[in-house]
């Protein structure tokens, strides 16, 4: 049928058409998520993506861009019965703050206080709800960030910086009163570590992998799973043999390797970072490489029931269940620890070790002095004498 406004076509086929041109961000954004957000995000939204990643915008500040995006489409929708309007209206950004951050006390007296019971099932339903209670703050922060950020893009003013909603997000997150959780209720220390690679003490490839994945997000510094999943061949550098007592020239000498791990959560466009890896890291990233033929592109790949490498790399999440799946045969209880674990446990082990802040921050990489010594005070606390006056 035709219209003065040329040929219609169908919600699905528009929905194909945003899945094709969302191919084209197929190393940004994950291809198991491809066609929920094509169903989510609108035409304009796509286009805003499509324009970001050709402003060379971060890989992982991209992948949350469009997942925020998503989430917030999805919840409009729900919410309002209507697609995510630009600008936002002030109401609309208050009733965001009502769903998500509230009282759970008041929420006992009066089951319609918070987010409503339709909206909270049709987000579940979209498997973009998980957690029971109000958000966390800080996602509810964020999330609102990147509601400002595309409307910023979009050459648009919103009223994020009204009082208003200054003034109703203090009073949510006080009233919410919502323990803030650690990304891992467990560090994966020396000790822990060792246990996970015990689980990998085979000649089968997807234990060469996993072996290679722990030692290097461990020893370079206890990496974030998004810089683990987006590490590349060309990033790796040979470098010198090093000795393995630099004050001892009789020492052996040990592989030496540096990664540039260029863009970080923490770095602006203008920065290059880069850590090192020596000794036993090294020598299990090579194996992998050499026994998974891999020359170039993404470092750590999925690998299929057969034993195939496959061409796409692993994702953040990927690396996240690996790491899971590796407590649980270790016998330890997988949802005491995440990725993040690897991070926190590098600087409490270095901590035991008696390797000095600014060292450990160096390899870490940590911006926030206060963030990385909170390790060094916990390890300090269980090593020292002060809580052991009476035993």
């Amino acid at each position: 049928m035709m219209t003065d406004r040329g040929p219609r076509i169908s919600a699905t086929e528009a929905m194909h058409r945003r899945a094709e041109e969302l191919d084209a961000l197929d190393a940004i954004l994950p291809f198991d998520r491809r066609d929920q957000l094509a169903a989510l995000l609108t035409d304009e939204d796509v286009a805003t993506l499509k324009h970001l990643a050709g402003e060379s915008m971060g890989e992982n500040t991209l992948r949350a861009l469009a997942s925020d995006l998503g989430y917030l489409e999805a919840w409009c929708r729900l919410a309002t019965g209507a697609p995510l309007p630009w600008p936002a209206p002030e109401a609309l950004l208050l009733k965001f703050v009502a769903h998500h951050l509230w009282d759970p006390v008041k929420r006992k007296e009066d089951p319609t206080h918070g987010m409503p019971a339709e909206v909270e099932v049709g987000l579940r339903a979209e498997r973009l709800l998980r957690a029971f209670g109000p958000h966390a703050p800080g996602t509810v922060r964020r999330r609102l960030t990147t509601w400002s950020i595309l409307t910023r893009w979009r050459g648009l003013t919103g009223a994020f910086g009204a009082p208003s909603l200054k003034s109703a997000l203090r009073l949510a997150v006080r009233a919410s009163a919502r323990p803030r959780q650690r990304k891992s209720r467990k560090a994966v220390t020396g000790d822990v570590l060792a246990r996970l690679l015990e689980t990998c003490a085979s000649d089968r490839l997807v234990d060469v992998r996993d072996q290679a994945l722990l030692l290097t997000a461990f020893a370079s510094g206890g990496r974030r799973r998004s810089e683990v999943a987006g590490l590349r061949v060309e990033d790796l550098v040979d470098e010198e043999l090093v000795r393995a007592d630099p004050a001892d020239r009789n020492s052996p000498p040990l592989p030496c390797l540096s990664i540039h791990l260029g863009r970080t959560k923490t770095t602006t466009s203008d920065d290059s970072e880069h850590v090192l890896l020596i000794g036993r890291p090294v020598i299990a990233l090579k194996r992998w490489l050499t026994e998974a033929a891999i020359r170039d592109g993404q470092v750590f790949r999925r690998i299929d029931q057969w034993g195939n490498v496959d061409q796409r790399g692993l994702t953040p999440q990927s690396v996240n269940l690996i790491l899971k799946r590796r407590c649980q045969r270790a016998g330890l209880d997988p949802a005491l620890f995440s990725a993040h674990g690897l991070r926190s446990g590098y600087l409490t082990e270095a901590a035991n070790r008696g390797v000095s802040l600014p060292e450990a921050m160096q390899q870490s990489l940590h911006k926030s002095v206060a963030q990385a010594a909170s390790y060094y005070n916990n390890a300090e606390r269980k090593n020292g004498r002060a809580a052991r006056l009476i035993v």
